[in-house]
């Protein structure tokens, strides 16, 4: 199991580096894109270099050669990349969606073992590679599950460690199993790194959205009992981020009593019952652990009222 979280531990760092240098290319292009803003006024489609196709261009060109001059001429451009535009954005439109991958780790419902929930739309089988994987973690699949939904198949896997039979308590073993289920969605069905944050980084087709821009901050913190209190933190995924979480409340001598931990595409969704002393949080160190929290996340927009 150490080799293992050895090798986790190298690929969180390998993805923070590039995840720091993608911040610094994101800067870039936003430059880019204040540059283009002063660029005339002209059809999308005919700027070259600004998503417009090698077919639209070639379509283009070709009208120009052959289009004659004048009005008839730039009419007769104007009107093939049209229709190239209009093929390629039915093709588009005809190409299946890729379904929203999802993992979510429960540490609540089950007193003697950690249940991992794992959907793809129907495109999961019976995901024996991520149970042998898992067991190369040093844990035991005790038992699994399959149950649908329509067209959404969930497999849940009821895991616990091979040493002694019990739930999974460790966070650095959480996200272990976090992230070699989200490798091997990438390695299975690559389509998946679209949908995904680590498609950023090892992924065939990186995702649209911009991480560090398109993905919102929203963290919570209410006091549920007099012993403990929920945190909520939704924020862009990336890897290491639940240990991150962890340090930060353990630096503040805040204790997790239980998480669930959800990945839902490019959103990390994860849910902690916390407590400090034995007692449910203070509203002024519900405060000190937001602030924290916000400040060592750091994404672009953060829920304003989070406490």
């Amino acid at each position: 199991m150490a080799t293992a979280l050895l090798k986790v531990s190298g690929l969180v760092k390998e993805a923070g580096s590039i995840w720091r240098e993608r911040r610094v290319v994101s800067s870039a292009e936003e430059h880019g894109r204040a540059l283009r803003s002063v660029w005339p006024a002209v059809p999308a489609a005919l700027q070259f270099g600004s998503g417009c196709s090698s077919s639209s261009s070639a379509a283009l060109v070709a009208a120009k050669h052959h289009g004659g001059g004048g009005a008839v001429g730039a009419s007769a451009s104007l009107a093939a990349v049209a229709s190239v535009v209009q093929d390629e954005s039915e093709k588009e439109k005809e190409a299946p969606a890729v379904p929203l991958p999802v993992v979510h780790i429960d540490q609540e419902s089950q007193a003697d073992s950690t249940v991992v929930e794992i959907s793809f739309g129907d495109r999961l089988g019976a995901l024996l590679d991520t149970i042998k994987a898992l067991k190369n973690l040093g844990l035991n699949v005790v038992r699994a599950k399959v149950s649908t939904e329509g067209d959404l198949a969930k497999n849940k896997f009821y895991i616990t460690r091979l040493d002694n039979g019990c739930k999974v308590e460790n966070p650095e073993v959480l996200e272990a199993i976090r992230l070699t289920i989200l490798n091997n969605l990438l390695k299975y069905h690559p389509e998946s790194s679209e949908q995904l944050a680590l498609g950023a980084f090892f992924g065939s087709t990186p995702p649209k959205a911009t991480l560090d821009v398109d993905v919102a901050t929203h963290i919570y913190c209410k006091k549920v009992n007099d012993k403990q209190s929920m945190l909520t933190v939704e924020t862009a995924d990336r890897p290491g981020l639940l240990l991150e979480i962890i340090k930060i409340m353990a630096d503040i001598s805040v204790e997790v009593e239980s998480a669930e931990i959800d990945t839902e595409g490019l959103v990390a969704k994860d849910k902690f019952l916390v407590s400090y002393g034995g007692a449910a949080l203070s509203k002024s160190l519900e405060q000190v652990l937001v602030n924290c929290l916000r400040y060592f996340i750091r994404r672009p927009i953060t829920e304003d009222d989070s406490y």
